[in-house]
């Protein structure tokens, strides 16, 4: 499994934004603030951890053939950094509660503010990273803006989330944007040789899609199973006898599968989508009707499956009735 973020001294990918990192901080005109985006898993918060250790360990030149940015995985500040120990860097990201929302809080975010106000503790920059940065209620998200229009000398912020359209386009306006792409064939390799060597790397790597994150989600448990059953149940959608089968098989027992079946239903459903409006290759079976059926059919069963986890309705209805709103478009 790989390592978190903060504490990850690998970096599969990404090479060339790793280039322009470092060359901005060299060249002595670092923006102050940064917006890490690309699809979930690939490695944003990885990148924005790795730059932050190097800005607080003094842009140290690395070694030829390092990747940017590289700090040894024995070195001091990687180290006090992953153990939450440098005072000059603060970490902000999406609390998790049982039966709330993912929200980064006001109170965090003026603390983020105040935290860019001090001298940093060892004479370098302070660095204020958020995670998840699309999870800000609005007063978080106004602090937080009222902070990239005034910036304090020597601060940077780096912003990371799969959904920039999510955030204020003030915000997305003062921050230089990184777009990351998911991870080609040669970086993805390495990265599962590395995060799961006893892996099925040839069942994985096709539905991960560049995605270490999402390979290591469907390395565990039945993830790269319901994978399979996602892309059969839409290759074939089940008649009446076949839909009750299925509800059976994720929404029975403890209905563990439910909410990963639909996520994995969502992903390939959307991927299908924009192949086909990109005129690229896409599955046969989408065009037994138009896009924007499959499109609205899509919407309103992750709609009901996302009501039927908040609300605990009867998740093997919910099955049923996904699966003829798919049928009739």
């Amino acid at each position: 499994m790989a390592p978190e973020p903060r504490a990850n001294p690998l970096l599969f990918g990404h090479a060339e934004a790793a280039s322009s990192l470092a060359g901005a901080a060299r060249s002595g005109r670092l923006a102050h603030a940064w917006l890490f985006t690309g699809p979930p898993g690939i490695g944003k918060a990885t990148l924005a951890w790795r730059f932050a250790r190097w800005l607080l360990a003094g842009l140290p030149r690395e070694a030829a053939g390092e990747v940017p940015l590289h700090l040894g995985a024995d070195h001091a500040v990687l180290a006090r950094v992953a153990a939450g120990g440098h005072a000059d860097v603060l970490a902000l990201q999406p609390a998790t509660e049982p039966g709330k929302r993912r929200i980064i809080k006001v109170d965090e975010a003026r603390e983020a503010r105040r935290f860019l106000t001090l001298t940093a503790g060892e004479g370098g920059w302070r660095v204020v990273l958020i995670d998840e940065v699309d999870a800000m209620e609005a007063p978080a998200a106004n602090t937080i803006l009222k902070t990239l229009e005034e910036p304090p000398p020597r601060t940077v912020l780096l912003l990371v989330t799969s959904a920039p359209g999510r955030l204020l386009p003030t915000i997305r306006s003062r921050c230089r944007r990184l777009d990351l792409a998911p991870l080609d064939d040669a970086a993805m390799d390495a990265a599962l040789r590395a995060y799961l060597p006893d892996a099925d790397h040839s069942a994985l790597r096709p539905l991960a899609e560049g995605s270490p994150g999402r390979a290591i989600e469907l390395a565990g448990g039945e993830g790269v199973e319901l994978a399979r059953l996602a892309d059969a149940t839409l290759s074939r959608l089940p008649d009446a006898g076949g839909a009750h089968a299925l509800a059976d098989r994720i929404a029975g027992r403890d209905a563990q599968a439910f909410a990963p079946f639909f996520a994995m239903l969502d992903r390939q459903l959307s991927r299908a989508i924009r192949s086909a409006a990109r005129g690229e290759t896409a599955p046969p079976w989408l065009a037994t009707r138009p896009l924007a059926s499959w499109a609205d059919a899509g919407a309103a069963v992750q709609r009901l499956a996302t009501e039927a986890e908040r609300l605990s309705l009867d998740r093997r209805q919910a099955v049923l009735v996904a699966m003829d709103t798919l049928r009739q478009g």
